[in-house]
């Protein structure tokens, strides 16, 4: 009965990547993103800039919105994580924050294509964005207590796999039967159901709508079969919870292989956001691809992540997260370099013969190599956290792990964005990510494969 429950108890806990993954593949990266790109570029046309300022002006607005809700998860997360943990209980917090996530999701079918409610979207994406990453942090947080060391690498590995499947049948429902094209029809020539409008684009918008029920419905067996371990019962204390979280953080800088790693994976996590918030949007402006392509390139990128991340689980568990990191940093690191370096007219270069297809391919072909390295990297990120979570405050850990991916969260978007606004080029704009890969393989060397979450905390915390 025992293990009955502890697999389903795992179950569980993996249908939460499958539930939330809707949240990054459509609307950061593949559907949304790029129809508020398109329409704040309209918006901005309409306004007098040519196309090409007015895109630059579209991805600058872009990265405001994930630049101002990143700061404000930044330095939010460790004191909620710090509080979840004094008082013994995370699933009341994740109860709230799904509440948020659904009215934020929820809230991007106001986003209308004349760009009058820009403000709006971004402000109802914010909403999302916070609920999707603080549930985040504190399932993060349990999966210290479904299995050893092996076993949570191959457990992450699958959940996150599982989240990728997930995002692959909710793409394919959106561009088989919602997101419209510029023909007013879906991907296979369908008008979009349930009486939505093409010419307001209401197939698109119901993007949001379509998240938040899909969360809603795949959470069912996480709340059935989840629950918090048994610690004894203890009063919430602000003060507690500040007075441990201070603690801490100074015993930060007397772990040497923590801090490498939350440095380390500071940039390279924000580096890897980056990619996702602006890859469906450097396909839009430099490319100019429709919404069913940038479709097509997700699905096909969300399909390798799910098979090679399944795959870099495995290996995982069996070689430790380490290698997995550092090889797939590598990848998206040269990933990003073809990016920057590709027009529709030449690639490194080299001129390309008219109306010539190849940038399509070779970003496709890029596209499956940043949904692989890109899963492959979060599943074993996590792993490494829990190499390096003191064990009886996990949601702390994993809230100092959040603030270390969210403290330069606003980096990247804020790079990109000012790369962008100086260059007047949105393809000139994703250069920075590249220097943040760099950064984070320099860090890598000083992270001990292990962890050190075996060292006591006072020893930790205490003078060399």
């Amino acid at each position: 009965m025992a293990d009955t429950a502890g697999r389903k108890r795992i179950i569980g806990w993996m249908m939460f990547d499958w539930a939330t993954q809707p949240f990054y593949t459509l609307i950061l990266t593949f559907v949304f993103g790029p129809y508020f790109a398109s329409v704040a570029t309209g918006f901005f046309v309409a306004e007098g800039l040519t196309e090409h300022v007015a895109d630059s002006r579209a991805q600058s607005l872009w990265s405001l919105g994930q630049t101002a809700t990143g700061m404000l998860i930044a330095f939010t997360a460790p004191v909620l994580g710090a509080l979840a943990d004094s008082a013994g209980r995370r699933m009341p917090w994740i109860v709230g924050f799904s509440v948020v996530y659904v009215l934020g999701t929820w809230g991007l079918w106001w986003t209308l294509p004349d760009g009058s409610t820009l403000w709006w979207a971004l402000l109802a994406f914010g909403l999302g964005m916070i609920g999707a990453e603080y549930t985040t942090i504190f399932t993060n947080a349990l999966l210290p207590s479904l299995g050893r060391d092996g076993a949570i690498g191959r457990i992450s590995g699958s959940g996150a796999a599982l989240g990728y499947a997930g995002g692959v049948v909710s793409l394919f429902v959106m561009l088989l039967i919602f997101a419209e094209n510029e023909s007013g029809t879906t991907l296979i020539g369908l008008t979009p159901p349930l009486w939505l409008d093409p010419e307001a684009r209401e197939g698109t918008r119901a993007v949001g709508p379509f998240a938040a029920i899909w969360y809603v419905v795949f959470m069912i067996p996480f709340f059935m079969w989840v629950r918090d371990e048994r610690w004894p019962a203890k009063r919430a204390s602000m003060a507690r919870a500040l007075s441990d979280l201070r603690q801490s953080l100074s015993s930060i800088v007397r772990r040497r292989s923590l801090a490498a790693y939350l440095a380390s994976s500071m940039f390279y996590r924000d580096a890897l956001a980056a990619l996702y918030g602006f890859g469906g949007v450097y396909a839009t402006l430099v490319l100019d691809w429709t919404i069913t392509m940038v479709g097509v390139f997700g699905i096909i990128g969300a399909i390798c992540a799910g098979v090679f991340t399944w795959i870099g689980g495995r290996a995982d568990g069996r070689y430790g997260p380490k290698p997995v990191i550092l090889f797939n940093v590598w990848v998206l690191t040269a990933v990003c370099t073809v990016i920057v370096s590709m027009t529709r007219e030449s690639i490194f270069g080299v001129p390309l013969s008219p109306g010539s297809n190849v940038p399509d391919i070779v970003f496709y072909v890029l596209g499956a190599a940043i949904g692989a390295a890109g899963g492959a990297l979060q599943a074993a990120s996590r792993t490494m956290m829990v190499r390096h979570a003191t064990p009886d405050r996990p949601t702390e850990a994993f809230g100092l792990y959040a603030l270390s991916g969210k403290a330069t969260a606003f980096l990247a978007p804020a790079l990109i964005g000012l790369v962008t606004w100086v260059s007047e080029s949105a393809r000139f704009g994703i250069a920075p990510v590249i220097l943040l890969f760099i950064l984070a393989l320099y860090l890598l060397r000083w992270v001990d494969p292990k962890g050190d979450r075996a060292v006591p905390w006072s020893e930790a915390s205490s003078p060399a």
